[in-house]
Order: structure tokens, then C-alpha cells, then sequence
């Protein structure tokens, strides 16, 4: 499957638009986790934790997306965003979503 941002894919053409698609997820901190930020915030550098948190979240919700996506019939979604809220004190969701289309060359 194709995901894209940008509103068109370069030697395709969309020929059905199916819809919003999207994949979410919720994370939590740990206090491990945030023992190690305080100590790394004091000393400067990445918190590689939380680096890694992260990008699995994008991961996990990208894959939802596309589930989603296949589901409807889709060979590819354009206009990917990602947002992030947080839903309660130390947990935050990861939310992708983007238009389900349809393509040929």
C-alpha cells in the first residue's frame, strides 16, 4: 500500500476516493521511563525511551490506518497527518489519519 502526504501520487491516478481513514493509539508513561528523563534532563541528550515510545506509537497507528484502509478496498491513502492529544495526566494518543483511495497507473 501506498501512503503518501501529499495530495497526489507521482504516476497514479485516483480514480475512487473512499474516505477517512485513521489509526489511534494511547500511550502511558512508566515511572521508570521518567526517572531516567529527570536524570538525562539534567545532564542534556535524547531520552531514548521515550525516542523509542514514540516511534512505535507512529508505527502501531500507521498500521491501523492501513488496516482501516484495506478494509475499504484502498490501494493507497494520501494526505497522511499525524496528530497527538493528551488524554489524561502522563498518557497521551497518537492519531493517524488520511484519505483512502483508490489507484491506477
Amino acid at each position: 500500500m501506498i501512503v503518501t502526504t501529499s495530495d497526489e501520487i507521482p504516476g497514479k491516478r485516483i480514480i475512487e476516493t473512499l474516505g477517512l481513514v485513521r489509526g489511534n493509539t494511547i500511550r502511558a508513561r512508566s515511572i521508570g521511563r521518567d526517572i531516567i528523563a529527570v536524570l538525562r534532563n539534567m545532564v542534556g541528550g535524547e531520552i531514548s525511551d521515550y525516542t523509542k515510545m514514540l516511534a512505535e506509537s507512529r508505527e502501531q497507528a500507521l498500521d491501523r490506518m492501513q488496516e482501516e484502509a484495506l478494509a475499504m478496498g484502498a490501494n493507497a491513502v494520501v494526505a497522511l497527518r499525524f496528530a497527538s492529544s493528551q488524554v489524561m495526566q502522563g498518557a497521551a494518543e497518537l492519531l493517524a489519519y488520511g484519505t483512502a483511495v483508490r489507484t491506477e497507473e
